[in-house]
């Protein structure tokens, strides 16, 4: 696909991030929790603008060829596009065999921060959010109210790609903008059956799941397991009313998630590695053509 980005306006800038552990984190104090500056990248397509712009998070693999596919089919559509650089502003290539080092949380405040100051931007319209995997989990919990009630305003429209929808809050207040999940039917990374589960609190939800698609349909690799890939099953992870995360564990005992240290003792009862990715050439064009032409609606 050709490369837009040699056709379009580049700007970079920089924001005052935070780096919590969790979303509890976020809900409790924030504000203690460790600065960090994040770059990011600014792309306008050609034209004078105001442009809808498409606020980008990679996955755990950091950014790929086929991140760049879709960014390259958004600037062609008249979108402005976003990309935050969560990992390499923190010193990290890959969370895949550790997801404990850049969280959700952190690429939340990350985006949030950043959409802040697009706002301000003369060229920018309505902003939309979209990301993969790690990156689509943020996109997805970017529209839950409690979050929004401290970190910013709300995205105007959000589309996560294969996200970790394991979260559960108890306070089920999520924004009405519009959301598009696109997921695989065939994903043992983050399974479809979590966002299934999760879809009937969520207004203004669709979510097209695509048979026989792996984690990454929308790349052109080859089947490929990753041995320690840290993946989910079957357990959510709860959030009360007072931001307090807890898990589920052995005969019906809830043990708290809130600290680093928490998740990592889980993740070794639990042994929950090892996920396989693979591109699904069917399900790859019809990504392309509906993200864009999501974005392009709702934008």
């Amino acid at each position: 696909m050709l490369n837009l980005l040699t056709l379009t306006v580049f700007e970079r800038f920089q924001v005052q991030s935070r780096s919590p552990f969790e979303i509890h984190q976020i809900l409790t104090r924030l504000e203690k929790t460790p600065e960090i500056t994040v770059d990011c990248e600014l792309y306008f397509p050609e034209g004078e603008g105001p442009f809808g712009c498409v606020v980008a998070l990679h996955g755990s693999l950091g950014w790929a060829d086929h991140h760049q596919d879709h960014i390259n089919g958004w600037l062609s559509a008249g979108l402005a596009v976003c990309k935050i650089n969560s990992f390499i502003s923190r010193s990290i290539e890959t969370t895949v065999d550790d997801q404990l080092t850049v969280t959700h949380a952190m690429m939340l405040v990350d985006a949030f921060r950043a959409r802040a100051v697009l706002e301000e931007n003369p060229k920018i319209g309505k902003i939309g959010i979209s990301g993969w995997s790690l990156g689509g989990t943020v996109a997805l919990y970017s529209s839950w109210m409690p979050i929004i009630d401290v970190l910013g305003s709300p995205f105007d429209a959000h589309l996560p790609f294969y996200p970790a929808a394991h979260l559960r809050p108890d306070i089920q207040e999520w924004t009405d903008a519009p959301k598009l999940i696109l997921h695989g039917a065939a994903d043992d990374w983050t399974p479809v059956h979590f966002v299934e589960s999760l879809l009937p609190q969520l207004p203004n939800a669709n979510v097209k799941v695509y048979p026989d698609a792996h984690h990454s349909f929308d790349c052109e690799h080859d089947y490929t397991r990753l041995p320690n890939a840290v993946h989910l099953k079957k357990r959510t992870i709860r959030i009360n009313k007072k931001g307090s995360m807890s898990g589920r564990l052995f005969l019906g005992l809830h043990l708290p998630l809130n600290k680093r240290w928490q998740r990592r003792w889980i993740i070794r009862i639990l042994r929950n590695r090892g996920a396989t990715v693979e591109g699904n050439p069917e399900a790859r064009a019809d990504a392309l053509v509906r993200s864009r032409e999501f974005f392009v609606e709702h934008l």
